[in-house]
């Protein structure tokens, strides 16, 4: 009875250790199965309709034991599984139960206990009976909701991309380089006015070798040396060309991709995009030609202000020079001097008048040129001063400056452009002001970046309703019938060459009061090195310009004018110690010049058979003409004809009409 007893109770003891195995062979299995994002693995006994789980599948949902007893009723589980899942799990089950095989797999959403879903894996065997009977369905649950959260991250990626892409209008391609294969998207295709790729290429064909037989021959060797510099990593795949599409147009693709190389750096894939900029560059054609044509435009007008600059100032050569010629005769009579002096302003007026216009076409067209250089402001003004003082004194009106405080204040600027600003805002100021009236002139600092020169009056002022318009050409503000003289352009002239200076205008006016005019200049200004142009003056002396050299001088004059050539003789023979040839073209001009050397030459540019430039090439050339300077009088008178004759090698460059003062001044300089 004993031994009974013992071996009872090691019975129970082997019994107990049995248990205490299995229950840690449980629990190691269970920690395993939670690494593997388990949380769950049941027994579904379908005789008695329970589902038994274990591993904490409830607890995982947030549900307590009591929920887990009251769920585990199979026709239960159903109410926790997404609505939209249901049927689809409902499916698996019922071919699990019909089909031979002893595995199934299901993907669905269960409900947790404080709302939301989690995303459940579920495999499955089954138990069968003797007969083939379903008794037992076993498997285990897992989480998938980061998976599942993955792949909806990248499909809602996928999605974006192609929203974006779609929108762009661009087409995809790509290139595999292991096995030669190439894919477009439809897109590419569509850039070419085709809906279906049949359209283009047979079966047979590579989608590459359809493409690249549709590249313009020039096109295609460039794009392949982009290419080729791209795969050896030389620079970015980005090239234009053009593409014969549908009914043989050619459209224009801008394509840029990126290779990728492996570790080794041996390219792999290639990915890209093509833009179709067809509209863009036909855009831009209509653009160049555009261009063209403006710049035909332009040269047209260019050539037309020169045209009619050397038709006006050709007759007014004549005019004022032989009034120079008048004016210095001490013979005439009073009267006759009066006569003289009626012509020479008539013709200095016409010049100015000319002058405005011209000035403003040159603006507008663009060929006015810049000379920089430091310019003290105040020494313009005072010289502005005393052009103006002899018609200032005629009304009385008293000149007002005092340069004091900017006696040495320097400017980098055009001075032969600010001396035209200030001498046309004095003289408006002068023009237009009450007898007996004042003219101040204020210089100030602006802003620390700007000088200002304030020009004041107290004529009667603009009327409000006409200030508006006071910068518009040929607009003279109801003054056209008035005495004063002008053409209104002068503002005009002054408010774009301050702004082509850097610089900025304006006014204020008070009918009765007067009218205030300022020009702000940038204190500071980039120099500009171009050539110096000719200067028009408007400096009338009665004296008779010096001569500095007392020796005889030989100067030759080629000039097919008789008119001119005359005008010359008269300027001239004031100067015995100058002897004046004269050639009425430039071969005879040549010849004079090689068998007398004189010691100065006056060419004009428009001569027969021969211009000026070319006898000016003649004469360098020629050893013994080479050092004789050369001087160019001429009715071309642009900025343009200007610089093109300073650059051809002419030591001074006159315009017509001529001004004798200028002409000695260029002797003494030469003789």
């Amino acid at each position: 009875m004993v031994w009974s007893f013992i071996t009872s109770m090691f019975r129970l003891a082997k019994r107990a250790t049995s248990i205490r195995e299995m229950e840690a062979s449980l629990a190691r299995n269970e920690r395993i199965f939670r690494s593997s994002h388990g949380y769950g693995y049941f027994d579904w006994d379908l005789a008695n309709k329970r589902i038994l789980w274990s591993g904490g599948y409830w607890r995982y949902l947030g549900y307590s034991e009591d929920d887990a007893e009251k769920i585990s009723f199979s026709a239960g589980y159903y109410d926790y599984v997404h609505p939209d899942d249901v049927h689809r799990l409902r499916e698996i089950v019922h071919k699990l139960l019909k089909s031979e095989t002893l595995i199934g797999e299901a993907i669905y959403r269960v409900r947790r206990k404080n709302g939301g879903y989690v995303w459940t894996e579920v495999r499955a065997d089954t138990t069968r009976d003797d007969k083939g009977w379903v008794t037992h369905i076993n498997g285990i649950a897992l989480d998938i909701s980061k998976q599942k959260q993955i792949q909806q991250a990248l499909l809602v990626s996928e999605e974006r991309h192609a929203r974006i892409i779609e929108a762009s209008n661009d087409g995809i391609w790509e290139w595999v380089v292991a096995d030669k294969g190439f894919q477009f998207t439809r897109r590419c295709w569509e850039h070419l006015g085709y809906n279906d790729t049949s359209e283009i290429m047979d079966l047979n064909q590579a989608p590459l070798e359809a493409w690249r037989e549709r590249m313009h021959p020039d096109d295609l060797k460039r794009f392949d040396k982009i290419l080729g510099a791209h795969i050896r990593q030389q620079g970015p795949f980005d090239v234009e060309y053009r593409i014969r599409g549908k009914n043989d147009k050619w459209f224009w693709i801008r394509a840029r991709g990126k290779m990728i190389f492996n570790e080794h750096g041996e390219p792999v894939r290639m990915s890209g995009s093509n833009m179709d900029i067809t509209e863009l560059k036909l855009a831009e054609e209509r653009v160049l030609k555009a261009k063209d044509q403006a710049e035909h435009a332009n040269q047209t007008k260019s050539e037309f202000l020169s045209s009619m600059s050397h038709e006006f100032r050709t007759p007014l050569n004549a005019i004022l020079g032989y009034s120079q010629i008048l004016t210095l005769d001490k013979q005439l009579s009073r009267e006759q001097k009066l006569h003289v002096q009626e012509i020479t302003r008539a013709g200095d007026t016409l010049s100015r008048l000319i002058k405005d216009c011209l000035d403003l076409a040159r603006i507008e067209a663009g060929y006015l040129s810049f000379i920089y250089k430091n310019v003290k402001p105040t020494q313009l003004i005072e010289y502005c001063l005393t052009l103006v003082k002899k018609q200032a004194a005629s009304r009385a009106i008293s000149l007002s400056f005092d340069p004091v405080e900017f006696a040495n204040f320097s400017l980098n600027t055009d001075q032969t452009r600010l001396e035209q600003i200030l001498l046309n805002l004095i003289s408006n100021s002068v023009k237009y002001n009450r007898e007996r009236g004042r003219v101040n002139i204020i210089c100030t600092i602006v802003d620390d970046s700007y000088f200002r020169i304030t020009v004041q009056d107290t004529g009667k002022g603009i009327p409000l309703h006409r200030q508006s318009h006071i910068f518009q050409a040929f607009n003279r503000l109801g003054e056209e019938n008035s005495t004063i003289e002008g053409s209104g352009v002068g503002l005009v002239i002054t408010q774009r060459l301050i702004q082509h200076m850097g610089g900025r205008i304006g006014f204020s006016s008070e009918e009765g009061v007067g009218s205030r005019f300022w020009i702000d200049l940038p204190l500071q200004s980039s120099l500009n090195d171009r050539l110096i142009g000719s200067q028009d003056s408007a400096i009338n002396d009665d004296a008779v310009p010096e001569l500095l050299c007392t020796s005889p001088r030989r100067l030759l004059y080629v000039e097919d004018s008789l008119t001119n050539q005359r005008m010359m003789q008269h300027l001239l023979s004031r100067y015995p110690q100058i002897h004046l040839e004269l050639a009425n073209d430039a071969l005879k001009g040549l010849f004079y010049a090689r068998t007398e050397r004189p010691d100065v030459i006056i060419m004009d540019i428009n001569l027969p058979s021969m211009t000026g430039y070319e006898a000016l090439e003649v004469l360098q050339a020629d050893l013994a003409t080479a050092h004789i300077p050369v001087i160019a009088l001429s009715a071309n008178a642009m900025s343009h004809d200007v610089e093109k004759g300073l650059q051809a090698g002419f030591m001074h460059y006159l315009t017509k009409p001529l001004e004798l003062r200028r002409l000695i001044e260029v002797l003494n300089q030469h003789l």
